[in-house]
């Protein structure tokens, strides 16, 4: 009976079916410290986006341009019955909303970093140039009657999205005259905050031109609104990580590794709203729906990158684990569970390493060091619990190929899927080749080496 007892002990310590389920499992609860990075990844993105919004409400907001458009009034006049019967006529006064029929704006974002604390905000002074024209206004398409319209009230109105960024008073040069914005849209709701200037329109006049200059601080992005019948609008930087958005894109382009040049042609064809309309309908969410423009990305979001790290640390893990179970196998050496754990925290503290380190030196810079340091440790671990240095490079040259590998991955997003799904068939391919000997019926009949001299 103790024979019986010690043979199914010994044949448990060396089956290798549960050598692979107890692998797996410390696979599986070393994931925890790996959540627990990957919630500290997501902290430290909060507390850099928390001084982002910090450095952009002092400085300038992400500035959204609507605009120009020719407000002009009108007395509205109903009749409607009294209690007595009577009808009684009441009056007053609304707002028709006229826009361009061409627009040019040509402008340049200065930008600079701004820091807070440990975290940069890209942030810009932007000078812009608007110019344009207005036809007379008709209001036979709104069933206005022109006598009606109070044309020495009407004003030129401008929407900008954190108006308190504007760093000079300006003013419009109307028709040649030149006449001082003030603050606020005047009755251009849709908006938002803003400037306007009354410029009022004389009735000889059937083509009002328009030219006058801008300047806003803002952070992070700049966007405009297809005003016009025809919109050009033309825009250079010395930044050269712009990400254009919208629904338009430049009809040309030009991006370098400091700089870019961009232009948009738009007709007013692809908007959803017409050239007039009365102020009561309701067009801002139309307007917003139309913006197009350029953002100030980061060209590597460490913070990012880190989190998508995270997500192949239980893949890297349980590949390290199987290289150093196959020496097991092919060598007849053991490794304890225990040293199992140790290399897996040396893994899990690569991540660790990575994200404190990018935040104070930048991602490639962070990613050698973190790597080239674990690497290192492992195979230097590996050294003892392998018994042999041509082992323990084995695994090292493994580890390193994963980091190398991971880096590829995450510098190109795009091909991502492609990468990874022929990086793991090629491991699965290696695997395969290297135990196509292995009698795996007589692996576990083998007393391994405990110990053999280094």
């Amino acid at each position: 009976m103790p024979d019986s007892v010690e043979r199914l002990a010994s044949s448990i310590r060396n089956s290798q079916m549960l050598r692979l389920l107890s692998i797996g499992f410390l696979a599986l609860l070393l994931q925890i410290p790996i959540a627990m990075i990957g919630g500290l990844v997501s902290e430290r993105q909060e507390r850099r986006q928390a001084a982002v919004a910090e450095v952009s409400s002092k400085w300038g907001n992400a500035q959204a341009i609507t605009g120009p458009a020719l407000v002009v009034p009108y007395t509205y006049r109903w009749t409607e019955a009294s209690t007595g019967g009577q009808p009684i006529t009441r009056t007053e006064t609304r707002n028709a909303i006229f826009l361009p029929e061409n627009l040019y704006v040509r402008g340049s974002i200065d930008t600079e970093i701004r820091n807070r604390g440990i975290f940069s905000v890209p942030v810009y002074t932007l000078g812009l140039r608007v110019e344009g024209e207005f036809a007379r206004p008709s209001f036979s398409d709104l069933a206005v009657e022109p006598a009606a319209v109070a044309w020495e009230r009407a004003h030129l109105a401008i929407g900008i999205s954190d108006a308190r960024a504007i760093q000079e008073e300006t003013a419009v040069l109307w028709n040649g005259e030149q006449v001082s914005f003030l603050p606020g849209t005047g009755a251009f709701t849709d908006g938002g905050t803003g400037i306007h200037a009354v410029v009022g329109v004389v009735d000889a006049m059937q083509r009002f031109k328009f030219s006058f200059p801008l300047s806003l601080n803002g952070s992070l992005g700049v966007y405009l609104t297809p005003f016009a019948q025809s919109t050009v609008v033309e825009l250079q930087s010395d930044y050269g990580h712009p990400s254009f958005q919208g629904n338009w894109l430049p009809a040309e382009r030009s991006v370098s590794g400091s700089a870019f040049q961009a232009k948009w042609s738009i007709p007013f064809l692809g908007r959803s709203y017409p050239q007039a309309w009365r102020a009561e309908a309701a067009m801002r969410e139309a307007l917003d729906g139309s913006r197009f423009g350029v953002e100030l990305v980061n060209p590597v979001d460490h913070y990012r990158m880190a989190e998508r790290s995270v997500k192949y640390a239980g893949l890297f893990i349980l590949l390290t684990f199987a290289t150093v179970w196959l020496i097991e196998v092919l060598a007849g050496v053991r490794v304890h569970p225990i040293q199992y754990l140790m290399l897996g925290g040396a893994l899990c503290l690569f991540y660790l390493l990575e994200l404190s380190l990018s935040e104070h030196l930048g991602f490639p810079l962070a990613y050698a060091i973190a790597s080239i340091s674990v690497i290192g440790m492992v195979a230097a671990y590996c050294v003892v619990v392998l018994h042999r240095i041509r082992r323990a490079l084995v695994v090292g040259a493994g580890v390193a190929l994963l980091y190398a590998y991971l880096y590829i991955l995450l510098m190109n997003e795009d091909y991502a899927l492609l990468i990874g799904s022929v990086g793991l068939f090629a491991i699965l391919a290696a695997i395969m080749y290297v135990t196509r000997r292995v009698d795996w019926y007589a692996v576990g009949a083998r007393s391994p080496v405990s110990s053999e001299p280094s």
